[in-house]
């Protein structure tokens, strides 16, 4: 079977730094694979490899059947690639971004022309089309961004945290983009660090912590790893928090936690509620809220990396040592010194 994205032993150093140490994953034509991972787990290390601007120090990767290192030009001129950050020119208008963009592919002007104006229509910048970027909200420079990444027709985009820093109602624009382009086949690798993203637009998903794959599965059935319900309180008192937390510990093990004002612990026994309720009853302790729901992809990712996602208050971004991502750190550096083109 061809896939439409491919790795076996993908593996990448900077120094002493092991970005990614023998990364196996694939992705079919027409879906959306979602790459998550605490920041620097070598997420935006394996996308620079797809997109051809990184080469891999050992295994392989392979874009609709071409190798990247062997094949990089049949690559490049299947895919876009859009980043974290928008890489328009805020002093252009739109149409002159995109039309640039287009003759940079090497499209007739009168060609590329069209395909500017069909792809501002597209994305809700036809009446912003003649003014400089700069004067674009956020959402707007990222809507554009994503065209951008269009002008060629690609077949495969690689989306490197695509809603970094957008309100919610332009996360969602973004997002019903992405599905309109799926859905008339185009295959997306999105890495993102907002887990209730990977959660809706992601047919599967891979995990990778440390440079090497931890879990992957469809959302469903990593959510399964972590126990199909999630137990969740909330006590009447706020200072009944921690005793609350302790009872509830002593019921549903280590991995009862406080999250706010309330208390989650996965449900992998049915009798794990009546215990909880017959435990705080003893207690003295007044419950407010007393739910039972699914696992989420948050508590998946948890679960697997003992870490929490920019969701839970880390700022997003700083992923991967990339150069171009503003960080400071030594992986940082590294790659900076190796791989800048």
């Amino acid at each position: 079977m061809t896939y439409a994205i491919r790795a076996e032993g993908l593996a990448k150093r900077f120094k002493e730094t092991r970005a990614l140490d023998g990364v196996d994953l694939v992705a079919r034509t027409g879906t959306v694979l979602g790459l998550l991972g605490p920041n620097g787990a070598g997420k935006t290390t394996a996308v620079r490899i797809f997109a051809t601007l990184l080469q891999p120090d050992a295994g392989r990767a392979e874009v609709a059947g071409h190798d990247v290192v062997r094949e990089a030009g049949a690559v490049r001129s299947l895919v876009g690639l859009t980043g974290q950050y928008a890489a328009v020119d805020e002093n252009l208008t739109g149409t002159e971004n995109l039309l640039l963009i287009g003759r940079l592919l090497g499209i007739p002007r009168r060609e590329a022309k069209a395909r500017a104006a069909e792809l501002l229509e597209r994305f809700g910048l036809t009446d912003a089309a003649g003014r400089a970027v700069k004067t674009f909200s956020g959402g707007m420079r990222r809507r554009l961004d994503l065209a951008a990444s269009l002008v060629g027709r690609p077949r495969i985009l690689f989306l490197d945290e695509p809603t970094t820093g957008l309100d919610p109602r332009s996360r969602g624009e973004v997002w019903d983009m992405l599905r309109g382009l799926v859905a008339e086949g185009v295959t997306a690798l999105l890495t993102t660090q907002y887990l209730n993203e990977a959660d809706l637009l992601a047919d599967r998903i891979v995990v990778i912590d440390k440079g090497r794959v931890i879990a992957e599965g469809t959302p469903d059935e990593l959510k399964s790893q972590v126990g199909g319900q999630v137990l969740q309180l909330r006590p009447v008192r706020g200072n009944d928090l921690a005793t609350a937390h302790a009872a509830v510990a002593q019921e549903a093990g280590p991995r009862t936690r406080i999250e706010g004002e309330a208390i989650t612990a996965p449900v992998d026994d049915p009798e794990l509620l009546p215990a909880v309720v017959r435990r705080l009853d003893g207690a003295g302790i007044a419950v407010g809220e007393l739910t039972l729901r699914r696992s989420s992809l948050d508590e998946v990712f948890l679960s697997l990396t003992g870490r929490r996602t920019a969701s839970d208050g880390e700022r997003p971004g700083a992923d991967d040592a990339d150069p171009d991502h503003g960080g400071t750190g030594k992986d940082e550096k590294d790659e900076k010194e190796v791989s800048r083109p």
